[in-house]
């Protein structure tokens, strides 16, 4: 790989987290409905594109059609193209919505089988999965670079208790031990409690890597003059590992973040999905998938398979930015 595509794959990835951070946070800002807010004369609405042509054929100023239902036993909406909502631009502390008008609301990406704004929960449920991704694999990442510090430094009896230990974690089927480590605890928790308890359980199995890494990285490094020199002019055990060796397995654990984060993602939308997650008021991507997999939602409503695509999109812009940056490349 050429230094010109590490770079354009680099800016690729960059793009992709914008959009994700630009989801989160002003996604709820189009529509102005809440993640929990019901309409029920609009189960499994489609979204609602805008459009700059009207139906006389005039080039106007962006606006949507409201929708009108057809068939309520087939969820057909049709276009009202008899009347027109303009996009409003920064009104009412939103981004982009039309005037209020319970009768016609606006579904950017359209509804779920409760008439809920996909639109918003897939803002809220961003948050969610990513903030679990993200929390778990800083917290796997610090662990095991401490275990794997401890180990790397004091050598013999400590360093082989420590790794049997990751070993043994290792060799578990870690969906498996997700699984029953969440199923072992109280199925009814708060939306925080959800949050701690996957990101405790997720951080327990994803440690054992990075803490074999780093500690083969400084058993390697302790070794090597410079800190043979250092320990020579009187550095302290904590100095030699904070200022010298740790650093050198920066690199090992921006690798392990790349498939870490994806993989804890993962985790999150199977445990969600399988109701041992985030409960059904409470979007995340995992639990929209559950809720999409209902009945006949992928005839019905295609749209509510958007988490899908999130979280192929996460997985994507993490391994471009954070991988893309710790390949070698050749110019």
């Amino acid at each position: 790989m050429t230094r010109k595509d590490a770079v354009s794959l680099r800016r690729a990835g960059i793009a992709l987290c914008v959009a994700l951070v630009a989801l989160t946070t002003v996604g709820p800002r189009f529509s102005g409905n809440t993640p929990g807010q019901q309409f029920v004369d609009f189960v499994y609405a489609p979204p609602m594109r805008p459009h700059i042509i009207d139906a006389n054929g005039d080039v106007r100023w962006p606006f949507v059609f409201p929708l009108r239902l057809a068939d309520r036993l087939e969820h057909h909406y049709l276009e009202d193209r008899g009347r027109v909502m303009p996009l409003r631009v920064l009104q009412n502390g939103r981004i982009l919505s039309v005037d209020p008008d319970p009768n016609a609301p606006w579904f950017p990406l359209g509804t779920d089988a409760l008439g809920r704004d996909q639109l918003a929960r897939l803002a809220f449920g961003t948050r969610l999965s990513l903030g679990v991704a993200l929390t778990a694999a800083c917290g796997a990442l610090v662990l095991g670079a401490l275990i794997g510090a401890i180990a790397g430094i004091s050598g013999g009896t400590v360093d082989d208790g420590l790794m049997r230990l990751s070993d043994f974690v290792v060799a578990l089927p870690a969906l498996y031990v997700v699984l029953a480590l969440r199923g072992a605890m109280p199925l009814v928790l708060s939306v925080p409690q959800v949050f701690a308890t996957m990101v405790a359980v997720l951080t327990l199995v994803g440690w054992p890597l990075p803490a074999r890494g780093v500690r083969a990285v400084l058993a390697a490094e302790r070794a090597r003059e410079y800190a043979e020199a250092a320990r020579a002019i009187g550095a302290s055990r904590t100095r030699l590992l904070l200022r010298h060796l740790l650093p050198a397995a920066r690199g090992f654990l921006i690798v392990q973040a790349t498939l870490l984060i994806p993989a804890f993602v993962l985790a999150e939308a199977t445990l969600s999905y399988v109701g041992l997650g985030f409960g059904e008021s409470i979007p995340s991507w995992g639990a929209m998938l559950r809720e999409a997999g209902h009945g006949r939602a992928f005839i019905d409503a295609p749209w509510l398979f958007a988490p899908a695509i999130t979280i192929v999109a996460s997985a994507i812009a993490v391994n471009l930015v954070v991988g893309g940056g710790a390949q070698r490349v050749r110019p």
